[in-house]
């Protein structure tokens, strides 16, 4: 089943996530070449697909798991998590109706 994942970033994240953003992206490569990765990115804090200095205020990911328990376990031990860059994460069972 398909779950999404909500990271909200605490505020002033952005050095936290340049430090950790090599191991999580390499945890996402990891789903994709499983192909489990429906899209994961970042939202950005401003109106801008480069928010510069702005940062950004959380992440989105849909991916599937076996369980929500499964997605859960896997969203706690995620490098942004323990870097500090979340202040929660919140899952999300998810049902992908489009693109059919």
């Amino acid at each position: 089943m398909l779950y999404a994942i909500f990271g909200q970033d605490v505020i002033d994240s952005l050095q936290k996530r340049r430090t950790s953003r090599p191991a999580h992206l390499a945890r996402l490569d990891v789903l994709q070449d499983e192909g489990r990765l429906v899209l994961a990115g970042p939202f950005p804090a401003v109106d801008a697909s480069d928010p510069g200095l702005a940062g950004f205020s959380g992440s989105l990911i849909v991916a599937e798991f076996e369980s929500l328990a499964a997605a859960e376990a896997w969203a706690a031990a995620d490098p942004y998590v323990s870097a500090g860059v979340y202040a929660q994460v919140a899952v999300r069972p998810f049902k992908q109706v489009f693109p059919r």
